[in-house]
């Protein structure tokens, strides 16, 4: 057997870094499941007076192993471990542009970065071809995607992403946001905005962003593409072409502190929002692919949330434990289903 053990990454969030630990082992788990060897004894262990999730193989990881598990959400550092001595092993996350991309933007009501990097993860290796979001260009849909950090969590992964939000002052700040961070850093891209529209009627508004990896993948014409239309959730949907997503992520409006949007009413409660919306996110999905989505408990149970995926065709997964609290309103947790 071999042992390894990871250092977790020091988040700002108290109430959050309280939960890592634990997050971590479930997502570590559903890593797992697409690694060449498997995965024993997941736990944490103190070395040193530093707690880390540790873990044990029959087999030493490989390098395309570790090259997957180097996106683990929480992860700072993957060491092999000798007894109580610690060898750092070479980690080689995707992140295309930095962490900047993600943490610049501060806002109340902000879904933490880590965890929309954890809920993005379980949903790609819950498709039927959990690794390809390593080599090649995937499609991301966030049909509930205020100010967007599902689409920049993407696009620091390099994929493509089209996100989908009512509230016009979303849209705003993350126009303004995102095309002042391509500047700033330099990137090559193209941004188009305006008016949208079908069949002569006004939707709301759009925002379509290309955007090379590096200056010789632009002007190759590697383009990798962010959208984002600012209407209605369902009516947005409608304007994906059937089949053309590969996952869908999202974080359910709270209920509490947050309306649900559905065709421009507020709803204190997701269910009816997502009982709507489901069937026609559902329609973008790709067969093999998936959707996760994670909401507060104390407003929609899941067994209710597992029905309304289930009604819509989907599969839902059997995964490890994801709840975890936000603050006192809000106990989050999170689901995952495959489109057969």
């Amino acid at each position: 057997m071999f042992d390894y053990g990871i250092l977790l990454y020091p988040s700002a969030n108290r109430v959050y870094a309280d939960s890592s630990a634990a997050l971590l082992r479930a997502e570590l788990a559903v890593f797992g499941e697409a690694l060449s060897t498997a995965l024993h004894e997941i736990s944490e262990r103190r070395l040193g007076g530093v707690s880390y999730v540790t873990f044990s193989t029959t087999e030493r990881l490989s390098e395309e192993d570790i090259a997957l598990l180097s996106n683990l959400s929480a992860l700072y550092a993957l060491f092999e471990l000798t007894g109580d001595l610690l060898r750092p092993a070479g980690i080689a996350p995707l992140d295309k542009f930095g962490s900047d991309l993600l943490t610049i933007q501060k806002y109340a009501g902000k879904t933490n970065e880590l965890f929309t990097k954890l809920l993005l993860n379980v949903t790609l290796l819950s498709t039927s071809d959990p690794r390809t979001f390593l080599s090649g260009p995937v499609h991301v849909l966030d049909p509930l995607c205020g100010r967007g950090t599902t689409l920049n969590q993407a696009m620091n992964y390099g994929l493509d992403a089209t996100g989908i939000e009512l509230d016009r002052r979303d849209f705003e700040a993350y126009e303004q946001f995102i095309k002042t961070w391509l500047r700033t850093k330099r990137i090559k891209h193209t941004a188009d905005s305006g008016q949208l529209r079908r069949d002569k009627v006004k939707l709301g508004q759009r925002l379509e962003l290309g955007f090379g990896l590096t200056k010789e993948d632009y002007k190759a014409g590697d383009i990798r593409r962010i959208t984002y239309y600012n209407c209605d959730t369902i009516t947005g949907a409608k304007l994906l072409k059937a089949g053309s997503v590969d996952v869908i992520v999202t974080d359910a409006p709270y209920g509490v502190q947050h309306g649900s949007h559905r065709t421009g009413e507020l709803e204190r409660s997701p269910r009816e929002l997502l009982s709507a919306a489901v069937p026609a996110w559902v329609r973008t999905l790709r067969s093999g692919g998936a959707l996760g989505i994670s909401w507060n408990t104390h407003v929609t149970k899941r067994e209710e949330v597992a029905e309304i995926l289930t009604r819509a065709g989907l599969e839902v997964r059997e995964l490890g434990d994801f709840a975890h609290r936000v603050d006192q309103a809000i106990l989050r947790d999170l689901m995952v289903a495959r489109k057969p």
